[in-house]
This record gives structure tokens, sequence and C-alpha cells, in this order.
């Protein structure tokens, strides 16, 4: 299709948008010479984003719902059948029917092995065909599930446009791509733009593949580095890639000016100390510029947490994936079906999960905390961790003001019906204690925050 009959396909798909649904059947019609509709349909389909046309199954075109998304997560239970077969299909076309089997079983397991003791001990990854597969079978599950998670902060707020610009960097082997694809669902128009540079983005094209026909997607192999950003995006998404990179908060401040000003920047690690507190470290250089939507809410103005920062979520764990349940050999070394990662959203229009702020009058600033050492004290705090204690001895959990300097954990000494909210709230949640006991903990250098029969926790109510 030349030039012009491409013009005369846009311009009567804008007249007949607010007319009635876009009919590629009808519309050939109108254009010079003709062209088949399946032409028109293909024309479409590349200028839908621009249009702001979703494609219906009876092959339509229709304008995207006005306002926001409206999608849920209640959970990820597993890992969907399609993708799993998708990824299956790549494994025998590499290595055969008998994939998981004799030389090739042993040299994937061998790549996870590797991958994992890289990723531990911070060495850099490169990836060829065998490594980004290999990554695939471990990986894609829980990076599937843990983006849901995240998003739903944004999405149970209304703030996920029905038409959506995704720039994903560093995007790996996608499974935080489909886990975006299936958590905004058919309803959403998506333009998704991935940048990543090895050899994952093969894995990742065969995965986009199985993606719905709202869901208009770009690979980019280039690096985060040199790819050059067009227009603005309403999500900037970095998962798990700023440990890999040599100075993250270069590559985040070059992007940070694509990035819409209702729009969020997303950031996302694995859970062990290294990258979780790194991306920590990531999100607090750019206080100055954003808002920290959620987790680490910054709750006394102007201040910033000087702590180590290693916080994470724990969600419940996914089913078994049938290619993980085949590599393994009966000790789990090669299941990973844990939901544990570390996050921030970040906002350039300032707007916060929860619009709370301390109160100088009531609260104790942990800043200051050292002033309160074997008083009691009223505080309003976000809890950050799942119970440390693990069922040995009192529960423990980090809390965060956003002013600490020192790390600081609640200790649940004695439950009470007054304080049971500091075992119940959510990882994110803000609580406020009163009349809690500040003591210095020798042994962890930390201050514990002991909760006990004279102390009270509530939650204060998200919107």
């Amino acid at each position: 299709m030349n030039p012009d009959q491409r013009q005369q396909v846009v311009e009567n798909a804008k007249y007949l948008r607010n007319v009635r649904p876009v009919d590629p059947d009808e519309i050939y019609e109108y254009v010079e010479g003709q062209p088949h509709p399946a032409t028109v349909k293909r024309v479409l389909r590349e200028e839908a984003f621009e249009l702001g046309l979703a494609e219906r199954p009876d092959g339509t075109f229709e304008p995207v719902a006005d306002g926001p998304l409206e999608p849920t997560c209640a959970g990820v239970e597993a890992f969907p059948e399609q993708y799993a077969r998708r990824l299956e299909d790549l494994l025998v076309e590499r290595f055969g029917a008998d994939w998981h089997r004799g030389d090739s079983g042993d040299r994937l397991r061998e790549e996870i092995r590797r991958l994992k003791e890289d990723y531990y001990h911070g060495n850099p990854v490169e990836y060829d065909e065998t490594t980004a597969l290999a990554y695939a079978i471990y990986h894609l599950p829980d990076n599937y599930a843990v983006i849901q998670y995240v998003l739903d902060e944004l999405g149970r707020q209304g703030l996920l446009p029905g038409k959506l610009r995704v720039l994903d960097v560093g995007a790996g082997v996608g499974g935080p791509t489909l886990g975006l694809h299936d958590y905004v669902g058919e309803d959403a128009l998506v333009e998704y733009h991935a940048v990543e540079p090895s050899a994952a983005a093969d894995v990742l094209e065969a995965m986009l593949a199985g993606t719905g026909r709202n869901f208009h997607a770009s690979v980019y192999r280039e690096t985060a580095e040199a790819f050059d950003p067009d227009g603005e995006y309403d999500l900037l998404l970095f998962a798990n890639v700023l440990s890999e990179l040599e100075d993250p908060e270069s590559v985040v401040d070059r992007y940070r000016e694509y990035l819409a000003h209702d729009g969020a920047l997303v950031g996302v690690a694995p859970a062990d100390l290294e990258t979780s507190t790194g991306l920590r470290s990531v999100e607090r250089s750019f206080d100055d510029e954003f808002a920290v939507f959620s987790p680490t809410l910054r709750l006394w103005p102007a201040e910033s947490p000087a702590d180590r920062g290693w916080s994470l979520v724990v969600r419940r764990d996914l089913a078994v994936p049938p290619f993980q349940r085949k590599l393994d050999d009966g000790d789990g070394e090669f299941v990973n079906v844990d939901v544990q990662y570390s996050h921030f959203l970040l906002r350039p229009d300032g707007r916060r999960r929860l619009d709370v702020r301390a109160d100088p009058d009531r609260h104790a600033k942990m800043a200051e905390m050292d002033d309160h050492v074997t008083e009691r004290v009223d505080l309003l705090a976000v809890k950050l961790s799942h119970d440390l204690a693990e069922g040995e001895g009192n529960p423990v959990f980090k809390v965060s003001d956003g002013s600490e300097r020192t790390g600081q954990f609640a200790v649940l000494a004695k439950l009470t019906a007054l304080n049971r909210t500091l075992g119940t709230a959510d990882y994110g949640d803000v609580v406020v204690f009163e009349n809690v006991l500040v003591l210095w903990n020798d042994d962890e250098e930390a201050y514990n925050l002991v909760v006990d029969d004279e102390t009270v926790v509530d939650e204060v109510p998200a919107p």
C-alpha cells in the first residue's frame, strides 16, 4: 500500500470511529485502487494506537474506552498454561523432545546453577541462546507474577490509562511483559516498547507472539545506554535490570525526561541483599525529582532515609510449572516458585499511594529516635516486611517513616486485640503506633520498637 492509500485509510478511520465500528471490509471501498480488506486491516493495526482504536474479536475496530483501566489482582496462582507450552516449544525446537534429559538437560541445569551463582556474587551475566532459555525456565513464572502485584498498586487507584504506552528497559525473556499483558487485559490498548540487546530478545519475541491483538509490541536490540527513546511513556519499567547496569542512576536520569507527568517509573529487583539495597539506592537518588508513590513513603517532608534499606515483599508461592518439574532432579534445586521481590513506584506529579504525613506535634521522628531510647512514643510508619522472625521468638517487622538513618524494627512482644494490626497489615501499609517502647539493640545495631500490652497499633485506611 502506497503512502497516499495509507493516509486515506487513516482519514476514513478517523471519520468512522465517531460514527460506528471501523470495518476494513467497508473502508477498502473508499480507498483509491480498493486494496484488499486484509491490507486495510494490517494498516489499521499498525496505526491503532495513534488512532485510539481497539480491535474487536469480529475484526472491526472501535475507540478504546475513556478513563482508567479497572484491573484487579487477587493473586497469581500459576504461570499460564499457554505461555508454558510456548516456552516448551522453544526448548523442543532447540534441543529436541527430550530437552530435559541427557546432555541438553545437564547443560540447562548447569546454566541455571551458574546464573544463580553469578547473581549471588554480583557478576555480570552474558546471555547466549542456552543461557536465555535457562533463565526463562527458572524465572519466567516468578517475574510474571511479580509485575502484576506491583502494577496493581497503580491499577487499584485508577492510575493506569486505557491507552497505555510502556517502555520496558532490559525486558529480558519477557516475564514482566506477559504479566503486564495479562494484568491490563483485553480492555487496554497498549503500545509496548522493549529494549533488550542480548539473546534473551529471541525468547521475548517468541513469547510476544502469544499476546493479544491490542498489545502492540516492538523489540529494540540495543543497550539501555544506547537506545534513543521517542515521545512520552505512561510507564517506564526497569525490571531486574538496574543491578546489571554499570551506572543505573545515570541511565534512569536519562530516561526520566520521557516519562509523562502523570506516569510512573517502576523499578523491580530480586529480593536478595545486594540487588534490593541497590534498588533502594537508585530510588533515593531521585528524591528531588520524584515522589515515592510506593512502598517506602516519605512521611516527613524534606526527609529521606539513609539506613541500609533492605526491604522485600513476600507473596504466595506459585504452582510448579511443568517445565521446571521436568528439569528438576527431584530435590527442588531447579524449581523456583517463590514470589519475593523489592520494588519502587515513583511519580513526577507528586502523587502517593497514601497522602498521609507525620504530625510533628504528635509523632516521634525516626531520625531522632536516639532521643527517645527507653521512652514510650507515638509514631507513624510504613510496614516494610513480613515476619522476619519466621516463628522463632516474637514477631519482628521492618518499619520506616522515611527519615531513618538506622534500621527500625517493630517487635510484637505481647499480642492484644489493640495491637494485632501490626501482624495483619500488609507490606506497604501505613500504621500508627501509640505508646510504643523505644529500645536500642546492640546486637543488630538497630532500634527496636517494642509493641506490648500498653501499645495500640492502627492501620491508616487506603483510599
